[in-house]
Parts: C-alpha cells; structure tokens; sequence
C-alpha cells in the first residue's frame, strides 16, 4: 500500500527576501515515515524545503548577509573593499570598542544623518553588538528605505573581538585571543 501526501506551497518571491516553500502536509510517505505531524523528531516536524526553495533561500541569505571574518579579510586586503562598514551603536558602546575605520552612526539618527555621511553607491555593512541584538537588522532596513545597498554583518562587534580581529576603544587599539569556539586555532581561515 502506498499512501501519499498532499502539500501546501507558501512563500512569495525572493527578490521580496522570502522564498516559496513546499511542504508535506500531515500524512505517511510510501516508506511508512511520519511528515509534517507531531508525532515526527522535533528536526524533521517540519520537513526540508526542496532543493530549489533551499537554494533560493540560501543564496538570498547571502545577499543580505556577511560574516565576521569575510569582513575582517576583505578590510585586511589594504585596499578600497567595496564597501563601509557602519556600526550602528550607541556612543558609549562605539567607545567601548568598534571595527577600526568603520563608520558610526546609531540607528536612530540614520534617516536625518546618513545622506551626509556616506555615498549612495558604495555598499554598506552594518553591526551591532552581536547575535542577541538586531539594531544592524534595523539599520540595515532604513538604510534601504534611503535607498542605500546594505548587508548586515552576522555576530556584530561581539564575535568580531572574540575571532581576535584588532579594534578600536578611546584608549586605543586592542586585540583579545581568538576565542577556540569560534575561530580555529593556528590558523585565519575556518574552511568555511
């Protein structure tokens, strides 16, 4: 006996930022295994995306996305990267320590200010503190209300010290250890 599941289709484009998706509705596939019921792992409740809406979904990601060390390689380079990076704190947290030559401009001022400050045609990278944080999300976004093309750099300022990447404080320019969770030992590229 081979029973089917039907599916749904969600989603709208991804040049909206979201990607349709097709999932199993609750049912058996032929080989007798649960899809999309409670009764499914916890990983697996919710089956995979296919192999078009997750590559649509993940190139998309990386359009709107950069890491920490990307950055850091592409500053180290010496020459122009192709973009500014923004740190988008408040000035205390910017004293504190922030990416040596990024540019700051909290959140909050950046719909009266940024016209000022930076050139529409160079893209921006935006931080924050770090991943429990999504003030470079929200910067990032009236950036693009401006008109601005704009990234947000994943982990923010947080994980741009703990990689051991050099910044700067109001005392002067710092580095830590490389954190060994977050950045391999030995060695400046993870093979990611």
């Amino acid at each position: 006996m081979t029973a089917t599941a039907a599916t749904s289709t969600t989603g709208t484009t991804a040049a909206t930022g979201t990607v349709t998706t097709t999932q199993p509705d609750a049912g058996t596939t032929a080989a007798g295994t649960t899809t999309g019921s409670a009764g499914a792992n916890p990983v697996l409740r919710v089956a995979p995306a296919s192999p078009a809406a997750a590559a649509a979904y993940f190139g998309a990601s990386l359009v709107f996305h950069a890491d920490v060390s990307d950055v850091a390689a592409a500053l180290a380079d010496g020459g122009d990267p192709g973009f500014v990076v923004l740190d988008s704190r408040s000035t205390e947290s910017w004293d504190t320590g922030h990416i040596p030559g990024a540019v700051h401009l909290p959140t909050a001022l950046i719909p009266e200010q940024a016209e000022q400050i930076l050139d529409r045609s160079v893209p921006v990278v935006t931080y924050c503190w770090g991943p429990g944080c999504n003030g470079a999300t929200r910067a990032a976004l009236a950036l693009a209300r401006l008109g601005f093309q704009v990234k947000e750099m994943l982990g923010g300022f947080e994980y741009w010290a703990r990689e051991g990447f050099e910044f700067e404080t109001w005392e002067g320019r710092e580095r830590r250890a490389a954190d060994p969770l977050t950045a391999p030992a030995g060695t400046d590229d993870c093979g990611c």
